[in-house]
């Protein structure tokens, strides 16, 4: 059985049709406030590590945090970038779903999910 770790705001609607989706499908998951408690260090590393060709598809790009950054993403270390978005949830990419601790999928497709969970 896989862990799974699902990071989301309530006022998203793309995580509200994950987690319907994930429920319609009988898949447990621990719901995690991204906005309250933002991923670990160890899963937007991980996130880093994943989508390194792309680091700006880990960051909410429509989100009114992202856009009044004053910064390009791609001028920043790993590790500047892992300390920014620990710091403010609203940044991160959502829904930020971990699956057991070592792989990670960010936004909703459900072709993705399907891949993934059946």
């Amino acid at each position: 059985m896989k862990k799974i770790i699902f990071y989301s705001y309530q006022k998203c609607s793309t995580c509200r049709k994950a987690s319907k989706w994930l429920d319609q499908n009988n898949i447990n998951y621990q719901f995690i406030d991204i906005i309250k408690e933002p991923p670990s260090k160890k899963f937007l590393e991980l996130a880093l590590i994943q989508f390194s060709l792309d680091k700006k598809k880990i960051f909410n790009t429509r989100g009114k945090s992202f856009q009044s950054m004053d910064f390009d993403i791609f001028d920043l270390t790993k590790k500047r970038i892992i300390e920014i978005l620990s710091n403010d949830g609203k940044l991160i990419k959502r829904p930020f779903l971990v699956i057991n601790e070592s792989k990670i999928i960010l936004g909703y497709n459900e072709s993705d999910y399907v891949s993934n969970f059946k």
